[in-house]
């Protein structure tokens, strides 16, 4: 096919867009409006994604270490305390490691595995070699506490100073951890339990089973929308592309009869559909732009949040998934029916 005929067959496209106007405007307002809520559920989707990914920053696992406090407040080793007591009693002095000697508590540093804050950084560093651990951060027995007395109510942190003035400080260190999924919480919170030196964790695994059943939520919805709406606009194309092969019925046949290719006689009304999906494509893009501009003012104005997408951010992207929306429409619109109408043709064009 040499560029005379595909100017000719380009120009049959436009002026066939041009001479079915009205069906070509009303392929034009659903493809937009199709177009208009693909881009609206993607941003929902996006602003959803952002924030998600605030709420797992502060979905933080506490994972807390078998230090001397641990040892010294656990009620398991104050049970195997208890039931050794007998036996200890028997053991000769002479026997005895002093290095492994017990303090005023009868607390031994073999009764526990986190000796000192080098050894707590060191289990912290392990934690963090995790394929799913995005941060560790070290959580200190001072801080620890401090943390549980700033979390209460007003005036109830009194309560809490006869810890330091009295029993000392309860609180084991730890390792406050961010992970990078929270659909891989479970495993690897069963990791961080293998690792040594490890007591408890404390976790709010609801809160990512929540966090991942909303992901996928929006997953699925997306991609029902998208379909459902993509089905729709290939029925209006195709709806369009078959009023203009009812009016060029007759130039088919002739074309046809003189020796004409089917993808000769395709090309003016694929061109028609492809114009249609880009006209569409454009003016879609403004109006998401005017609807989404409208719907972020309002609610900075009235939550006073700005933690929202901007759309510039995405508007290239939203441009190319609107062109793609409508080029894959025209085209196969435009192919589907005229394909149909060819396998006709012996029927219905030879009667004419």
């Amino acid at each position: 096919m040499n560029l005379g005929s595909v100017k000719y067959l380009t120009g049959e496209g436009v002026k066939s867009a041009w001479v079915n106007r009205l069906m070509s405007l009303a392929s034009i307002g659903v493809l937009v409006a199709c177009m208009v809520i693909i881009g609206l559920a993607i941003l929902i989707s996006e602003n959803v994604a952002k924030a998600i990914g605030a709420l797992e920053q502060q979905n933080v696992v506490m994972a807390y270490m078998k230090d001397y406090n641990w040892a010294l407040y656990s009620e398991e080793n104050q049970a195997d305390d208890t039931a050794s007591g007998n036996s200890s009693e028997n053991t000769s002095s002479d026997s005895t490691d002093k290095s492994d000697a017990a303090d005023k508590n009868g607390i031994k540093p073999s009764d526990y595995i986190i000796h000192n804050e080098e050894e707590a950084k060191a289990l912290c560093k392990e934690i963090e070699k995790l394929d799913n651990v995005a941060e560790v951060t070290f959580v200190s027995s001072e801080e620890g506490l401090d943390n549980v007395k700033s979390s209460m109510l007003e005036g109830q942190e009194k309560y809490f100073t006869f810890l330091d003035e009295e029993y000392g400080n309860p609180m084991s260190c730890a390792a406050k951890v961010k992970m990078k999924d929270m659909a891989y919480f479970d495993e690897t919170v069963k990791q961080i339990e293998g690792l040594e030196g490890i007591d408890v964790i404390q976790s709010q695994d609801d809160l990512a089973e929540k966090i991942n059943a909303i992901k996928n939520g929006i997953g699925v919805a997306g991609i029902w929308i998208i379909a459902i709406l993509m089905v729709i606009s290939l029925v209006i194309v195709s709806n369009t592309i078959r009023v203009t092969m009812y009016n060029r019925k007759l130039d088919i046949s002739i074309m046809k009869a003189v020796g004409a290719t089917d993808a000769f006689v395709r090309i003016p009304f694929v061109v028609e559909g492809v114009i249609i999906g880009l006209i569409s494509a454009v003016i879609a893009e403004g109006l998401l732009y005017f609807c989404y501009r409208v719907a972020t003012e309002t609610l900075k104005s009235t939550l006073g949040t700005t933690d929202i997408v901007k759309y510039g951010d995405m508007a290239w992207l939203l441009l190319l998934v609107f062109v793609g929306i409508g080029i894959f429409a025209g085209v196969l619109g435009s192919v589907i029916m005229i394909s149909k109408y060819l396998r006709k043709e012996g029927s219905e064009f030879a009667a004419i």
